[in-house]
């Protein structure tokens, strides 16, 4: 079982200017499913032909030769071939009503259509969750899925949707309610990108100045103090366990990833300066490949103490087990999911308020006074992660290589049987072929309501207020009396105009055309007079125009 996979390049790249978790995950995830997805061809939904050959170059780039079938979305039916519909973030709710709409024309008895699957990334945006709450309004089905990538962010969507549910039954009554899938699968990595050899590590250490007495301590990630991990515990906590290192050992850190801006950098070095004055500090542009090798090959162990709202599973700790690192990070988010505390590392134990304490802050986020930034920034100043458990921890790491060791070889054997995308794309495949048993299993029920999207109604609908009178089959027209290569001669004259000839969507053929002269040529007749010579599946298409050869001053209605 395959999916097609909503591309746009932007989704899929790390190699923008502004790095963030969700084109990373999304560059991994292209390149699992390029490489270890079992379906004959490819298929993509884009938004522009070019699109299609970014990703078969990707594919070529892979040594992956597949045919590659992408369709726009005005060809959305196309997506009953695939069966499914791959979208990279949390955003069903649209793509579920696109799909009514389509469907909304389809002849009783066929298929249902096409299931919808998407992925948590940040669940804190205010985007995020209307996205997530949308979904027990729009029409997703139970042959769609939402893909949570922790246990943590799991419990997240639930809490959304169970209070959003509770509005809508005091508000609505409602007590029927369809929601899509959420399984819990991790995001993967590709753990091979993250084996090096002992002359590739003695070079990276080298060119960071370590000799053998220097512990490298790695962060890796963007370096947001109010959005990613604030990294004030980790400057304390290593200054703390550097003040019981043996004489001659020395610590170095180094922060791989970017800063946003000049303030926040400053920001960083001030606290670093105030924090760990003991501890050398270096910082690595992430966004540069050959930076990234360095800061991954020279380590001897990994740090992340996330403590953001705007984290749902984070990746970086599976990409240091793969490494082999043993990992000191936050017991938070994904985090619980990944690190098995005493065996690939240690998780710290993290503090924050309890509910009913942050609703000013939530109240500042919807009336947007706070913008996302800030409204991360201020839930992150108060969630803390203890400081001297996280001493403590890097200081049994610092004094035993073999301990450092035992725990490093413990996550990369996890890393590379439970994350490799070649263990996490058969999942995904799994997911998809469940989806499509349970869209047979429940089979068709009936044709969609014609006002498939309340929202984006027909024009004709919605405004049916606005016209004097409505075309309908049972509209009658005068009788045309003029020979019909004369009006036909006229009507060509009048559809060649600029402000005419632009409507290419409501345009009848010349044929037709010619047809709905000659039928009105021999008397007052309905609008499905008029059109009964049109060829059967062109008839609804012909009537619309009735009003297009009235708006040319060729027909003439009979109002009431």
């Amino acid at each position: 079982m395959t999916a097609a996979i909503h591309f746009h390049p932007e989704a899929y790249t790390i190699d923008g200017p502004k790095l963030m978790g969700r084109n990373a995950a999304g560059e991994s995830f292209l390149r699992g499913f390029i490489k270890y997805g079992q379906a004959d061809a490819f298929w993509l939904q884009v938004s522009h032909p070019n699109h299609a050959q970014v990703f078969a170059n990707t594919a070529a780039a892979l040594g992956v030769s597949k045919p590659v079938k992408a369709f726009e979305r005005q060809s959305l039916p196309a997506l009953v071939e695939p069966g499914c519909l791959y979208l990279p973030g949390p955003g069903l709710g649209e793509h579920a009503w696109q799909r009514a709409a389509a469907l909304s024309t389809s002849i009783p008895g066929q298929s249902k259509g096409w299931s919808l699957c998407g992925i948590t990334h940040t669940t804190a945006s205010a985007r995020a969750m209307d996205s997530i709450t949308e979904l027990l309004t729009a029409p997703v089905q139970p042959w769609d899925a939402l893909i949570c990538t922790s246990s943590a962010v799991r419990d997240n969507v639930d809490r959304l949707l169970g209070t959003q549910a509770e509005y809508l039954r005091r508000r609505l009554g409602t007590t029927s309610i369809v929601l899509p899938q959420l399984p819990v699968i991790p995001l993967g990595i590709h753990t091979a990108d993250f084996q090096f050899t002992e002359t590739e590590r003695a070079n990276a250490r080298n060119t960071l100045g370590a000799d053998a007495n220097t512990l490298i301590v790695l962060y890796t990630g963007r370096l947001s103090f109010h959005a990613k991990a604030h990294p004030l515990a980790m400057y304390q906590a290593l200054e703390q366990a550097a003040q019981r290192l043996p004489a001659g050992k020395r610590i170095l850190l180094v922060e791989c990833g970017w800063h946003a801006n000049d303030y926040i950098r400053a920001a960083f070095d001030e606290a670093a300066k105030a924090a760990c004055p003991s501890i050398t500090a270096v910082t690595l542009d992430g966004r540069d490949a050959a930076n990234r090798q360095t800061a991954w090959a020279s380590a001897d162990v990994f740090c992340s103490l996330s403590d953001n709202i705007q984290e749902t599973f984070g990746i970086v700790p599976i990409e240091a087990m793969a490494a082999g690192l043993p990992v000191v990070v936050s017991d938070w988010d994904g985090y619980k999911d990944t690190v098995r505390h005493g065996v690939d590392g240690f998780r710290i134990p993290t503090l924050m308020p309890g509910p009913g304490l942050g609703t000013d802050m939530a109240y500042r986020h919807a009336l947007e006074i706070d913008n996302y930034d800030v409204y991360c920034g201020n839930t992150c100043s108060v969630v803390a992660v203890d400081v001297a458990e996280t001493a403590n921890s890097f200081t049994r790491l610092f004094e035993s290589e073999t301990l450092r060791k035992t725990m490093g070889e413990a996550g990369r054997q996890r890393a590379r049987e439970i994350y490799d995308w070649a263990r996490i794309i058969p999942r995904y495949e799994a997911l998809w072929a469940e989806l499509a048993e349970i869209r047979a299993r429940q089979g068709v029920t009936e044709k969609p309501p014609a006002l498939a999207w309340p929202a984006r109604m027909d024009p004709f609908a919605a405004f049916a207020a606005y016209p004097t009178q409505l075309l309908t089959p049972e509209t009658r027209f005068k009788q045309i009396i003029e020979a019909t290569d004369i009006v036909l001669a006229n009507v060509n004259r009048l559809r060649a105009l600029g402000m005419v000839k632009y409507a290419t969507l409501t345009a009848l053929t010349e044929g037709e055309i010619a047809t709905i002269i000659e039928a009105a040529r021999q008397g007052p007749q309905a609008a499905s007079q008029l059109v009964a010579g049109i060829e059967p599946q062109r008839r609804a298409h012909a009537l619309r125009g009735l009003a297009g050869l009235v708006k040319l001053g060729v027909l003439s209605p009979e109002y009431s």
